[in-house]
């Protein structure tokens, strides 16, 4: 078998988005301005959502989410410790405490994603929590319905700091959506289904404005041009009026509301997008062909993979992760080398938080999440992206099949 090289995560650009963004560098016009308004008007279409706030990065989205819920000091968020940092240090940034969760002994039974264990995440709810932030980890929705009976569950312990938190009514579900765009459960999409959303549009993920994200919220009841004022003030300084604002005639003057923070999308980034949702379906399309190729070499080898399609849920199809029976994490390391021996990248997804440095620094030990490490030991996530050709693709399950049988036997 001759040697490919094939990479991890690439960005799929075409000559559409080249062309978009040569356009928006030769309008002169190319921070926040008309394109990306585009960009959240079509997005919110997209998800199902009244608006979205295109900002400069998903922990930025996460962060103004929480700041916009007054989320602070003397608060708790419970978070689960199988995920990503921005998961985690959004909070942190706010001020408030993380509160991490185990995952499910192996998983979710059905899509076999490391979801928290909802029995332990109703457990922890205290008179201080005032959030909770479900993951939608490698592109599968959560079990929302679950999430809101644990909320609903224990409605007397919440007490209003604010009247958002108020119009809520009890404990707040503020997804990470990070790599569910266009996911869905039960009819809903992703972001759709709780109080607020965070997606990431960065490089290595499905739909891509370099870096980026967004925000966005389902709140019955509120002024919804009233929230999406104060996000463009939380992400511009504090500034009433952006820039494209200020060029009206006479309208040069502007006030400062607050000393806020500065996490904007470009036009140039949102050029970028808009060229990228016209074509988003067809790079969803080709996930699920790639995916139908891992399932069917996992299930032959008996390896443990994530179930990204189902009766009632679809899932964007953005991490492929698998998990080899009867191997420990050095052996799990071994694989990945060989892999790479013979040109193919693979990865994990993730080291659970508790093992990082920081987390460990605010005193939390992975041996109180058993199951999280059990689920990352022997897990390794194989390349899924849109560049990878049906050769590339074969190359990568051959290769799999050849290194794994090793461990097998």
């Amino acid at each position: 078998m001759e040697k490919r090289i094939v990479s991890f995560s690439p960005p799929n650009i075409s000559e559409a988005e080249i062309a978009e963004v040569v356009e928006a560098l030769r309008s002169g016009w190319i921070t926040t301005g008309p394109r990306t308004k585009e960009l959240e008007r079509r997005m919110a279409e997209y998800c199902h959502t009244k608006r979205q706030v295109c900002l400069s990065s998903a922990t930025a989205a996460e962060e103004l989410n929480l700041r916009i819920l007054g989320i602070g000091p003397g608060d708790e968020v419970i978070v689960p410790a199988y995920t990503y940092t921005a998961s985690a240090s959004a909070v942190i940034h706010c001020g408030a405490t993380v509160v991490f969760v185990d995952s499910q002994k192996d998983g979710n039974s059905v899509t076999h994603i490391p979801e928290m264990d909802y029995d332990a995440m109703e457990a922890a709810i205290t008179e201080r929590t005032k959030a909770i932030i479900p993951v939608d980890l490698g592109g599968i929705m959560c079990d929302y319905e679950r999430i809101y009976q644990a909320v609903e569950n224990k409605m007397n312990l919440f007490k209003a700091a604010n009247p958002l938190q108020e119009a809520i009514g009890r404990v707040a579900v503020v997804s990470d959506c990070a790599h569910a765009l266009g996911a869905s459960r039960h009819g809903k999409m992703a972001g759709e289904v709780s109080d607020f959303a965070s997606y990431s549009y960065h490089a290595v993920k499905n739909f891509t404005t370099a870096e980026g994200g967004a925000a966005t919220w389902n709140i019955p009841g509120i002024d919804d041009e009233a929230l999406y004022e104060q996000y463009q003030l939380f992400s511009l300084h504090g500034q009433n009026k952006d820039a494209l604002a200020k060029t009206k005639a006479g309208s040069w003057e502007y006030d400062i509301i607050g000393p806020w923070y500065k996490c904007n999308m470009t036009d140039i980034m949102a050029a970028i997008g808009l060229r990228q949702l016209d074509r988003y379906p067809g790079l969803l399309n080709r996930r699920k062909e790639i995916i139908a190729k891992y399932d069917a070499v996992c299930d032959e080898l008996g390896v443990f993979h994530l179930n990204h399609y189902g009766k009632d849920y679809s899932g964007s199809g953005h991490l492929y992760l698998t998990r080899i029976p009867s191997i420990d994490s050095e052996q799990r390391n071994e694989i990945i080398e060989k892999m790479a021996e013979r040109g193919v990248a693979t990865n994990v997804h993730y080291k659970p938080l508790p093992m990082m440095t920081a987390y460990k620094a605010y005193g939390w030990n992975i041996t109180d999440f058993p199951n999280a490490f059990n689920y990352y030991a022997n897990l390794i996530t194989l390349p899924l992206h849109t560049l990878l050709s049906d050769e590339d693709v074969g190359y990568v399950c051959e290769n799999f099949r050849e290194v794994i049988k090793e461990y097998l036997e």
